[in-house]
């Protein structure tokens, strides 16, 4: 049974950073497809950065602001989120899938099967 654990967010001020992680567990770990989406209330699930054979794949709204990496040791994921703004208060979660992906798939919640349960990322002004 896959299972993905974030960790890592917080309430912070505009201009502050964080750092998510999402520790992956139960399944042959691939670096194949892999996300990190967020959700703010009321609105849909929006890619933020996705993994995809060929490089990566970033929102234009957090581009030169968040960065992408992970830890295959330690099975980890984990999302850099530097300059924060109000408008990037969501929940966070990460996906990932067992198969390739292309780069518009990356970042489509709809290609991933298996989900985090997120951690809250709130940037006051």
């Amino acid at each position: 049974q896959v299972q993905l654990v974030e960790s890592g967010g917080d309430s912070v001020q505009a201009g502050g950073s964080l750092t998510l992680s999402c520790a992956a567990s139960g399944y042959i770990y691939s670096t194949e497809c892999m996300g990190w989406f967020r959700q703010a209330p009321g609105q849909e699930r929006e890619g933020v950065v996705g993994l995809y054979i060929g490089g990566s794949i970033y929102a234009d709204s957090v581009k030169g602001r968040f960065t992408f990496s992970r830890d295959d040791a330690k099975k980890t994921l984990y999302l850099q989120m530097n300059n924060l703004k109000p408008e990037d208060t969501a929940m966070y979660y990460c996906a990932v899938r067992r198969t390739p992906c292309g780069y518009t798939s990356a970042v489509r919640a709809a290609s991933f099967p298996y989900w985090g349960r997120g951690t809250q990322v709130t940037v006051s002004s």
